[in-house]
């Protein structure tokens, strides 16, 4: 027989087979959970918008602070590597209080730093401001994915988790329009790009404080408060003590799953900023396009970004979310020809639709994958987590393909002469490469839980959370019976249970 994780690679079919047409799910939503979706959406795009308001300035600000494209760079490597700093601190916070003031704290604390860094004088204080605008990023992503994600029936999650995670893309691209129309007509020049990204992030935390509480927490606090009434308040503990308590269960228990969640998204991180971060740079030196025409060809990648992961969202609900990845990494590799071998417009901008297309389709999946994967009761800390250790991992990939360039040189046609320029596509192209087949083989040997039914799960402050899972190891049709009825009973029902089972 196949391994297990090669026999899982499909959902069973049973999964399948009980699962609601998906436009009669998408029929029955509510306001409430619409718009928890929307603002965990919003606050991923901000963070997009915010984030590549310097790879889309890399040029301005080398003339701004003097200073060569790898030493612009590091702002974007300092930031990667801050990032994980902000997910343990609001992961933290949001198991342990809830999705909603975190999550607009977060927002609030990007805003002011994305203004602060547009009012910056020198390098030095660019790459502090940047440094500390990765802690308040870092927190984004876990926070936005569980509001948007665990409120919604499990047939629409897949192509929720598409949607979401392409808040990246279309941040990407709305800071690309900025770029192109905004920057060149103000006499603020680059920093007027930051200044409405702050802007941008001010609007999605008071999105975020309109809406109440993600429904999934505020049901966890009340079956607490029950089961505290139940059982008698003088056997209640701390909620702070039990989390702690929890945490530390949760670790000991998942430590190899935590292991494998960072190798994963190192190499998702890796793939993505490595085709992003230094692009228009890659454009504009060995291509010799102008910063308008890379800006276009940046807003055509992000474009097929958007679709890619739509449908690779929509796609993993029926062949299951690592088979959906598997196909999306292929896809990479087939196109990276197109993407560094022409020289043309169309081509290359052709070339960049296809591997974002790729790239941002296996991203897709990414989001319901590390929520199903995700010791249920912290979703918000693993997968934030998990997400900015694989960023920290890879900060430094602008600044090896920066590098790479300066040491590998080829030439191009400039004014009617020949000129030595870095060779960022050869560097580029070996890089999305080798970044690819290491996707694909993590991939291959991991876990999933398709069709997981996390919002189920004990919430962080509860006792047992750190022990709790959820996954597909109950094949036995009894089991699933039994695990259907328990889930069936009111909150009244499983008091008087316990009471029943106290006496006995």
């Amino acid at each position: 027989m196949a391994p297990y994780f090669l026999r899982n690679l499909v959902p069973r079919r049973e999964k399948r087979e009980r699962a609601r047409p998906l436009l009669t799910v998408l029929a029955g939503l509510t306001w409430i959970q619409w718009a928890h979706f929307f603002s965990g959406w919003l606050a991923w795009t901000c963070d997009a918008i915010d984030f590549f308001s310097v790879s889309l300035s890399v040029t301005n600000l080398q003339t701004q602070f003097n200073k060569p494209t790898h030493d612009i760079t590091t702002a974007i490597t300092l930031t990667l590597l801050f990032r994980s700093v902000g997910a343990v601190i609001f992961g933290i916070l949001s198991d342990r209080y809830g999705r909603k003031w975190p999550l607009v704290f977060n927002l609030l604390l990007v805003s002011v730093l994305e203004l602060g860094a547009g009012f910056v004088q020198t390098f030095q204080q660019f790459l502090a401001l940047r440094s500390l605008f990765g802690i308040g990023m870092g927190g984004i992503w876990g926070l936005a994915a569980s509001t948007a994600l665990e409120n919604l029936p499990v047939e629409a999650r897949g192509l929720a988790s598409g949607v979401l995670q392409q808040g990246y893309a279309v941040g990407y691209l709305l800071a690309a329009v900025v770029n192109l129309q905004l920057v060149p007509s103000v006499s603020a020049g680059w920093r007027s790009l930051f200044w409405t990204a702050s802007g941008i992030s001010l609007f999605a935390a008071g999105v975020r404080a309109l809406l109440p509480e993600s429904e999934v927490f505020l049901r966890a606090k009340e079956k607490e408060r029950v089961d505290r009434d139940a059982r008698g308040a003088a056997s209640g503990k701390s909620k702070t003590r039990v989390f702690l308590h929890e945490t530390k269960e949760m670790l000991k228990r998942h430590w190899l799953l935590c292991i494998y969640a960072i190798l994963l998204m190192t190499g998702f991180n890796f793939l993505s900023h490595g085709s992003q971060d230094l692009y228009p740079t890659y454009l504009q030196s060995s291509k010799n396009f102008s910063a308008h025409n890379a800006t276009v060809a940046t807003i055509i990648g992000n474009c097929g970004a958007i679709a890619g992961g739509m449908i690779a969202g929509w796609l993993s609900q029926y062949i299951g979310r690592r088979l959906t990845i598997i196909l999306f990494v292929l896809l990479i590799g087939a196109f990276i020809p197109l993407w560094i071998l022409p020289s043309s417009f169309g081509a290359l901008a052709a070339g960049a639709f296809c591997i974002q297309f790729g790239v941002q389709g296996a991203w897709g999946v990414i989001p319901i994958q590390l929520a199903e994967m995700s010791p249920p009761a912290f979703r918000a800390t693993f997968p934030g987590v998990a997400y900015q250790i694989g960023n920290m991992v890879s900060s430094a990939s602008a600044q090896i393909e920066a590098t790479g360039g300066d040491n590998l040189r080829t030439t191009i046609l400039k004014d009617g002469k020949q000129q030595d320029v870095p060779d960022y596509a050869t560097v580029q192209g070996i890089l999305i490469g080798v970044v690819a087949a290491f996707v694909i083989f993590i991939t291959i040997i991991g876990p999933e839980n398709h069709g997981s039914h996390f919002e189920k799960s004990k919430a962080a402050f509860e006792e047992g959370a750190g022990r709790d899972q959820l996954n597909d190891e109950d094949d036995d049709p009894e089991r699933i019976r039994e695990r259907e009825h328990r889930d069936s009973k009111t909150d009244s029902e499983e008091v008087v249970d316990e009471k029943r089972e106290s006496k006995v």
